[in-house]
């Protein structure tokens, strides 16, 4: 067996490069294609689900977190099936064949012509299409969860003992392949969206958006097979879990019942299982139960990173992307940060001596995050500063607008307007009713006003006035909304023009034609953020400057605080996730027992599931009124656990779990030989 084991190892030292093995590169390039896979299905997710199914807001984002919730959750199983029955590369391919599948029947639920109507004018049924959906996300869910502890767990066994450099810089490229498939995903498959597709009308191609993901799956299941012959495969152990807590409630059990007896006291409270259970097991225990607790306040960290807002477009203003390529900055940063800090960051620390230990890297990470949420609540009160006021929760906001061609004079409780032909009453006026009394040319209508909304009252040729619900832009990111009214003489066209490459803004052409006479082009540029009133009325002058007799009222001024104060806040959370995330896998890998690798894997990954739990009470218990507020309370409540979590790791002492299963394993076999001994000599006297 020695000799064997020898030749395994000169077989091992040949299949490698650099001094790092061969094989970890078809798991990092299957990491890669698995990432881009969820990724870029997750980009195009919600849009799938607002304008294909048809769903309203809440019902879409309700989905969607669910969904994400249940990716982080299911790792534990798949987990506890690598460790305990498969082992890690089956659990691999097993759970990857029903991510692919899941994948597929997303893309094929996505087949179809949905509109309001069929070509025989009935309603269009949905329900195939959901169903298919709901079964394609649960599949994703299973596999995704299911190989996410496993994949991380089987790089690091490719390492022999004396490659703990090599197997810390193989987590940063894994990291870094997890980031550089997310940046792709989410820039390819928003395009791929935007196709048009269709077999009666041209709508989104959703079946691209998701087939392409779903081929990238079906090739990191090719390419990890591929290396089949290169792994070193580490044997499941048995049913670990189901002794793990045998062995915790044995001891617990046992500890209680002899808490007022004479029994001498132990050192740890599992060593009351050692009447039952050996003592590797124990010491296994040990090495899991100390780490478990020390992630106790973790998932604070993910709590903030969760909440990190995307924007629309890149920070120096000057290129326009999709709504659904949100998602790409911060990948971009890491890719950037991950090898400095790596390679630059990492050894300067060590040549002035100090002591940077892995618990103090995530502590350094989590202080980061809360400073970027501060740098988050600055800019926020200064976008504050710059946006118009706008009702409250028990407010509404109303103006006027005279359709008519003499001036009118309007009454609002003892308050007269006089509003001019064709022209607006001036700036929006606050009331704390759900309603207001108006005389109009003598005679009183009770107009019903909406809370938290700004409504335009349109005094038009007819008896009863009009009311407009404004849609409120105080969005940073979102372009110029706009209201647009026509006189019914004219013929009047709005043509919204793509997005320009040059410009942060939005051009929109307005096309005004007379029946048989002559028309009017007029182009308009929208800020962000802004929001416009434009009323073409019946003495409208065709002609090259024809733009100066329609009325335009600026409800809401554009943007004025650069985009590009949020560098800040991006750097020092991206920081804080290189820092901390690299780092926590490669802990997490490396403080854990032999047969417990993926299960310490899926403990790491729960606190992200933890950490949105604690986004939704958080935020729904404090209910601040002002965004700045809420950013200060979680910047506050990481500082505060970053200070728990640095006293925990002051007093962790770092093991080395191999040493530790060899030193109690030659203990066991001692015992075992002594003990047979014993028996033959026993059985020789008989």
């Amino acid at each position: 067996p020695l000799q064997r084991e020898r030749e395994r190892e000169r077989e091992r030292e040949r299949e490698s490069c650099c001094d790092y093995p061969i094989s970890i590169f078809f798991i990092v390039v299957n990491e890669f294609c698995e990432r881009f896979s969820y990724y870029g299905m997750r980009a195009v997710l919600v849009l799938y689900f607002r304008y294909f199914l048809r769903w309203d807001d809440d019902l879409a984002t309700t989905i969607y977190h669910t969904f994400v919730a249940l990716c982080y959750l299911t790792p534990i199983l798949g987990a506890i099936v690598a460790d305990s029955w498969l082992g890690k590369f089956k659990t691999i391919i097993y759970l990857s064949m029903v991510y692919t599948i899941g994948q597929a029947v997303l893309a094929v639920s996505a087949i179809h012509d949905i509109t309001d109507f069929n070509r025989d004018g009935i309603p269009d049924d949905r329900t195939l299409h959901v169903v298919l959906s709901m079964i394609g996300l649960f599949l994703i869910a299973i596999g995704t969860g299911g190989i996410k502890p496993c994949v991380a767990a089987f790089g690091g066994d490719q390492f022999q003992e004396h490659q703990e450099k090599q197997r810390s810089t193989f987590f940063s490229i894994f990291y870094l392949s997890i980031n550089a498939g997310s940046l792709l995903s989410t820039i390819i498959t928003p395009i791929l969206r935007g196709q048009n597709c269709g077999i009666h009308t041209q709508q989104r191609c959703y079946p691209l958006a998701f087939g392409v993901p779903a081929a990238l799956m079906a090739v990191a299941l090719v390419v990890f097979i591929v290396g089949s012959s290169m792994y070193v495969k580490a044997a499941p152990k048995g049913n670990i879990m189901l002794d793990v807590c045998k062995c915790i409630g044995f001891a617990l059990k046992n500890r209680f019942r002899h808490r007022d007896s004479q029994y001498p006291a132990r050192e740890h409270w599992m060593d009351w299982a050692s009447e039952k259970y050996d003592k590797l097991l124990i010491e296994q225990v040990k090495m899991v139960v100390k780490v478990l607790f020390l992630y106790i306040p973790l998932p604070m960290f993910w709590a903030l990173f969760d909440q990190q807002v995307c924007v629309c477009v890149c920070l120096c203003g000057a290129l326009i992307i999709q709504p659904d390529q949100m998602q790409t900055v911060n990948p971009i940063l890491i890719l950037l940060l991950v090898p400095i800090v790596d390679r630059i960051v990492y050894p300067l620390i060590k040549l002035c001596g100090l002591n940077f230990s892995p618990l103090r890297r995530m502590t350094v990470g989590m202080l980061f995050a809360a400073v970027a949420f501060v740098a988050a609540a600055l800019v926020q009160i200064q976008i504050d500063k710059t946006l118009p006021d706008f009702p409250s929760s028990s407010q509404s906001q109303f103006k006027f607008l005279n359709l008519q061609n003499t001036e009118q004079s309007v009454q609002v409780g003892g308050q007269t307007y006089h509003v001019p032909a064709f022209q607006s009453s001036g700036d929006y006026q606050t009331v704390d009713t759900s309603s207001i009394s108006t005389v109009i040319n003598g005679t009183t209508f009770n107009i019903p006003l909406t809370k938290e909304k700004r409504q335009t009252i349109l005094i038009s040729t007819g008896l009863q006035p009009i009311v407009v619900r404004t849609r409120i832009s105080n969005n940073l990111m979102e372009f110029g909304a706009f209201l647009f009214f026509c006189h019914l003489n004219f013929y009047c066209s709005l043509k919204t023009s793509p997005p320009s490459q040059k410009k942060a803004t939005m051009p929109s052409v307005f096309t005004i034609e007379s029946p048989g006479g002559p028309s009017c082009l007029v182009e308009k540029e929208f800020g962000f953020g802004s929001s416009y009133t434009f009323l073409i009325a019946s003495n409208v002058s065709f002609g090259p400057d024809c733009i100066s007799s329609i009325l335009q009222t600026e409800d809401i001024k554009p943007n004025t605080f650069h985009m590009a104060w949020q560098i800040p806040q991006y750097f020092f959370m991206t920081f804080g996730e290189v820092v901390f995330s690299v780092t926590g896998l490669e802990f997490s890998y490396s403080q854990a027992p032999s047969n417990m690798k993926s299960v310490l894997q899926a403990g790491w990954l729960l606190t992200v599931a933890v950490g949105n739990i604690i986004v939704l009470i958080v935020a729904e218990a404090a209910q601040l009124p002002d965004q700045w507020a809420e950013y200060v309370l979680f910047a506050s409540l990481l500082l505060a656990v970053s200070i728990i979590f640095g006293i925990m790791a002051y007093y962790y002492t770092y093991v080395d779990p191999a040493e530790i299963e060899a030193r109690f394993a030659d203990k066991e076999e001692k015992k075992h030989h002594h003990e047979l001994k014993e028996y033959d000599s026993v059985h020789f006297k008989v």
